[in-house]
């Protein structure tokens, strides 16, 4: 037993041997367990750390293989590039030179020198395109659009790296779609510049954005980048424009004097402001068209300054212009594009649908004019097709099944394949055939225009004279009727002069009734009378015109009571005319008016005996029968239009007989004559009334 004793004065602390040891031993146990216990743990650590590793690796294996990127390792200390993930590189990888040689040569210099500011240790990191050679069979090559992003990896404590991580996305398609929509908006941009219309866009608020040559021009720009004044001004500032509200912008159309003197400006102006939307429905731009229509307006002021006739035919020379411009937009056209080799041409319906292919031979064969010269050229179109052609003929229908020979517009221009030689052609067919129709009407029409300006002269010359024979006689017997003193001379001066004044009046009288009927402003006021009644009062007026011995007088009046709805006044008007003009030419033998009430059918012929009343009109038949000079066979179909006289040497403007054709056509009626040379005349009119 070994005994220890302390330093310091306590009692001796006595522990067996035996007991010691045991106490040793689990100490060291105890040690043991700790530690193996620490092990094990510190083990499962870093088994769990590399599962997690080797998962994490797991997970971005399949996420770069599910990605359409291509990921390479530059290994600088080998000189060589293994393929990580993708399709773009070779799956053993590949070396420096085999990589150079798939760059494009003209974008290797610039990809180089990225690499080897990497290299150098310059940059960490570096972002570019260039393009890629995607066939690696040594054939013709076959190139692609690449976008590069690098990072270059560094050991701790070096400042030059080991290797170099490089993303590389193939780009073709997008850089493919890119460029069609470059192209696509320039062939925009070719139209937008190149319009015959001023057109401009404008941002919501008002600011200039773009302006193409036939706008600048109009507003006199500076120059073809823009304009000082009109890049600096706001649109809603400047008239008409600020006539809108901004806050609430709509389709607006004016046509109107515009004035800018910041710029010269001075024109009338057609303008449209058309706001554009996206799919959204905000408002995004502005678009502006204008049209210079002061020369247009000057032609309209001075074909204001014509007479009425005048006036007249020029509107309907306008409204053929209007439809011939109409025929000419909405004309049946066809697309047509042909094959050299082929020997085919094809139509389309707008640009994509096919309506019918034929061969150059058949096609031939639609030409009406020189077809064998036709047939020469499509039998040589490599030689006699190589320009820009326009073509305009008769054809046969190429698009309907008819005989029918139509005149067709044929335009071409040549086709050429990716090395400049010649293929085929493209262009429009167009029938013109209602187009060279109205250019004949038009010349008709000019004629006609021509022919009323002789009969304007015609018209101011019989008003020189049948004004000046009237007016002659009221100022020369007005004159002596101061020196005149017996009572029946008296009378009879102020008896012509109250027949001259009469005469006068009737003139005056149609003259306004043509500018009415020319203006289409007459107008006719049915009212409900008793014909028969107003029939002895008209007959009882015009008795007192024939003061001729020899002539006698008639009336013809077959009813007591006939209440009809017509305008009265009208009708007394062409009775009156009717009896005027049988004054005049009836020198002996009588003159009749009369009327009855007839039956027509839907044609405006006489109805025949046992007839449908139901499917007739009931109408006022009113003549006048003289026993006059009579009128010549030839001249029967002009004697109801204007300026027509058949005696010279008798008063009358030629303007009576159709002012009353004018007012019976007005009420839906009927006029004619039945007259021959030296047998009389009968004129007569037809109204539609409904007996009461």
């Amino acid at each position: 037993m070994i005994i220890l004793y302390a330093t310091y004065p306590f009692a001796p602390i006595q522990f067996p041997l035996q007991s010691l040891t045991i106490f040793v031993c689990l100490m060291v146990l105890a040690a043991f367990v700790v530690v193996n216990v620490s092990i094990r743990v510190q083990k499962r650590r870093v088994h769990a750390a590399t599962e997690e590793t080797l998962v994490t690796n797991a997970l971005m294996q399949k996420a770069l293989k599910l990605s359409a990127n291509n990921v390479v390792v530059y290994d600088l200390r080998v000189n060589y590039i293994n393929r990580i993930s993708g399709h773009l590189f070779p799956e053993e990888g590949i070396d420096v030179e085999g990589w150079k040689s798939h760059v494009h040569p003209a974008d290797l210099p610039d990809v180089l020198d990225w690499f080897h500011q990497m290299i150098d240790g310059k940059l960490k990191e570096a972002d570019f395109n260039y393009r890629w050679n995607m066939d690696y069979s040594g054939g013709r090559p076959r190139w692609g659009y690449m976008h590069n992003r690098s990072v270059a990896e560094f050991l701790p404590g070096m400042s030059r790296p080991i290797s170099i991580i490089s993303t590389l996305t193939d780009e073709t398609e997008l850089y493919r779609q890119q460029e069609e929509e470059r192209e696509l908006t320039q062939k925009y941009k070719l139209i937008f510049e190149h319009s015959i219309v001023g057109l401009s866009f404008y941002s919501p608020d008002g600011r200039l954005l773009n302006a193409n040559a036939m706008m600048r021009k109009i507003c006199h720009f500076d120059n073809d980048e823009g304009d000082s004044f009109f890049g600096s001004v706001n649109l809603f500032d400047v008239p008409p424009f600020n006539e809108i509200d901004r806050h609430h912008i709509e389709e607006f159309w004016v046509c109107a004097l515009s004035v800018v003197p910041e710029r010269d400006m001075y024109l009338y102006l057609e303008i449209r402001l058309h706001p554009i939307y996206d799919a959204g429905g905000n408002l995004i731009y502005l678009a502006v068209a204008a049209r210079d229509v002061t020369e247009e307006r000057e032609l309209y002021l001075q074909a204001k300054l014509n007479d009425l006739e005048i006036q007249k035919v020029n509107k309907a020379i306008q409204v053929y212009e209007t439809e011939l411009c109409y025929m000419m937009e909405n004309v049946e056209m066809r697309a047509w594009r042909s094959s050299f080799t082929e020997g085919t041409i094809t139509f389309y319906k707008g640009l994509s649908t096919i309506e019918r292919i034929i061969t150059f031979k058949e096609l031939a064969t639609y030409f009406q004019d020189d077809p064998q010269t036709v047939a020469l050229h499509f039998a040589n179109p490599a030689v006699y097709f190589t320009q820009p052609m326009s073509y305009m003929g008769r054809m046969r229908s190429i698009f309907h099944d008819s005989d029918e020979i139509q005149w067709n517009q044929i335009n071409s221009i040549p086709v050429y394949d990716d090395e400049g030689n010649l293929i085929g052609g493209f262009g429009l067919i167009r029938n013109i055939s209602g187009m060279m129709r109205k250019q004949e009407q038009l010349k008709r029409e000019t004629e006609r225009a021509n022919d009323s300006g002789r009969m304007k002269s015609v018209f101011l010359a019989n008003m020189t004279h049948e004004i000046r024979t009237p007016l002659n006689a009221i100022v020369g017997f007005s004159d002596l009727l101061q020196a005149i003193d017996q009572p029946d001379e008296r009378r009879e001066m102020i008896r012509i002069i109250h027949n001259n004044c009469d005469m006068l009046l009737r003139l005056v009288n149609d003259i306004l009734v043509l500018s009415n009927v020319d203006a289409n402003a007459m107008q006719i006021h049915a009212g409900q009378v008793d014909f028969a009644k107003e029939f002895d009062v008209i007959c009882h007026s015009l008795a007192q015109r024939v003061t001729e011995p020899a002539v006698e007088f008639q009336k013809d009046n077959p009813y007591d009571s006939l209440v009809v709805s017509i305008d009265i006044g009208r009708i007394q008007q062409v009775i009156t005319n009717f009896v005027t003009n049988a004054v005049k030419y009836t020198q002996q033998g009588h003159i009749r008016v009369g009327y009855h009430t007839q039956l027509r059918d839907a044609s405006g012929a006489v109805a025949a005996d046992g007839a449908d009343p139901a499917a007739c009109r009931t109408g006022l038949y009113v003549y006048c029968e003289d026993t006059g000079s009579g009128i010549p066979s030839e001249q029967l179909q002009r004697v109801f239009e204007r300026f027509v006289k058949l005696n010279d040497y008798i008063q009358g403007t030629g303007l009576g007989l159709s002012i009353c054709k004018a007012i019976i056509e007005k009420c839906d009626g009927q006029i004619g004559v039945e007259s021959s040379e030296n047998q009389g005349s009968t004129f007569w009119f037809w109204i539609p009334v409904t007996p009461q």
